[in-house]
């Protein structure tokens, strides 16, 4: 007998292959803002989610608080105060809000200073409802929110890292600086509108209520204790200390010094809107919007951006391209170029932000994250202040096209010189993070 040849088996049916998206959806991909994040992590969805309504709402008592200091006081200068009682906490309390943010869980911490930010709004619209109109109580409210900001901003900030793979940081710093820019751009705008039409209380009640939002997200995080390795103390000195030996992190801050000390001209805008443009407070309202509607394309046209590997090189580019646009804004004399120009400096301004922030979540370890944000924080707030001082210094000795226009040739000069002395810093590789 013949031995029966195996018969071959059937192969079987082959799994129909997914179509690649077409080429215009691949393209639409790469120019908008990656959203990665927001489908892959709940937690970072609610986070996210929450913080934008919670900036809404902040961006509404801020401008109410201010109304209501001026309804109060009659007094420009009063209404400057809010700004100085909020800005000395936020940089003295941000090191140390870092720091803190460093030694304890940081979920309880971000709950915990939300819980006081909604109470302090809660306080506002009960002095509103009592008719207790007293200008000292609203710088005290407002200095103890900034008290709470300073301490939630680093502890919200640091935990990003730990919900997310480090492949999707540049995304979700892209996301978040839409989050802080929408904020400011809606939040004080419904503010003014809820004022209007139903007074200080309720705008002071619905932030009190905005915060809901944030206070579930941190609710259903999980528990966020950092990598302390050895000493617990909260030391804002170590974290210095650590920031001096890390030059890629340190250059960091000094390009952002360029841009937000050397050429910020918001300070000079009412001057510029009247001696350029012959307007008036509307045209200073455009001024003073056109940076930030910028900053929000910066995030929403924010895909590209996940092809750069080198973070670093594009930071300085970044940089230089806010201080051009700032130089040629103070040669125009036409306000749509102006407004273009201002536009496409803030612009500028975020894309050099998400990335110092993705180098400083992914290059610096989880036991120092808290406190670089709290440095940050501190370089956030107090370098428009000096760059204002010094733009409105320069304007009164010379003139506010020579304050503009230096100032943006000076930080064009200023991140040439970063750029030859930080070689380490322009070859700094998003896939071999070297702090």
């Amino acid at each position: 007998m013949t031995a029966t040849q195996p018969q071959p088996r059937p192969e079987p049916p082959s799994r129909p292959q997914a179509e690649p998206p077409p080429p215009e959806a691949q393209d639409r991909r790469r120019l908008f803002a990656d959203l990665t994040p927001l489908r892959t992590s709940a937690h970072y969805r609610r986070l996210w989610f929450g913080s934008t309504v919670s900036w809404v709402g902040q961006g509404m008592t801020a401008l109410a608080v201010s109304l209501q200091v001026y309804d109060i006081t009659r007094s420009p200068f009063s209404v400057g105060l809010v700004g100085l009682f909020s800005l000395v906490p936020l940089v003295v309390f941000g090191l140390y809000g870092g720091a803190i943010a460093d030694t304890v869980d940081r979920r309880k911490l971000g709950l915990f200073s939300a819980c006081g930010s909604a109470v302090l709004s809660i306080a506002l619209a009960a002095a509103a409802f009592a008719g207790f109109h007293r200008v000292w109580f609203l710088y005290g409210i407002v200095a103890l929110q900034a008290v709470c900001a300073a301490l939630n901003s680093p502890a919200r900030t640091s935990m990003i890292p730990r919900l997310l793979p480090p492949e999707q940081l540049r995304a979700a710093n892209a996301l978040n600086s839409m989050v802080m820019t929408f904020g400011t751009l809606v939040g004080p705008s419904l503010g003014g509108l809820i004022v209007g039409l139903a007074g200080y209380q309720t705008a002071y009640l619905v932030d009190a209520v905005a915060f809901s939002a944030s206070l579930y997200a941190m609710w259903r995080l999980p528990s966020m204790l950092p990598d302390r390795k050895g000493d617990t103390r909260a030391s804002v000195l170590d974290g210095l200390r650590f920031l001096a030996t890390r030059p890629n992190l340190r250059m960091t801050f000094f390009s952002d010094f360029c841009a937000m000390i050397l050429a910020h001209p918001r300070a000079l805008f009412p001057a510029v809107a009247v001696l350029w443009y012959g307007g008036d407070a509307k045209t200073t309202g455009l001024l003073v919007a056109a940076p930030a509607f910028g900053a929000l394309l910066g995030g929403v046209l924010s895909g590209w951006q996940g092809r750069i590997r080198h973070h670093g090189q594009a930071i300085l580019i970044a940089v230089a391209c806010w201080g051009t646009a700032i130089a040629v804004f103070g040669l125009t004399r036409n306000l749509w170029l102006g407004l273009l120009l201002l536009a496409l400096a803030g612009y500028s301004d975020t894309v050099s932000m998400i990335f110092r922030n993705t180098m400083m979540q992914v290059a610096a370890p989880d036991e120092m994250r808290g406190r670089l944000q709290g440095v940050f924080i501190v370089v956030v707030a107090g370098g428009p202040r000096l760059g204002d001082f010094l733009a409105g210094s320069v304007a009164d000795l010379t003139s506010p096209a020579v304050a503009i226009t230096g100032g943006g040739i000076a930080c064009v000069l200023a991140v040439g010189v970063l750029a030859l002395y930080g070689r380490g810093f322009r070859r700094y590789d998003a896939l071999d993070p070297t702090p």
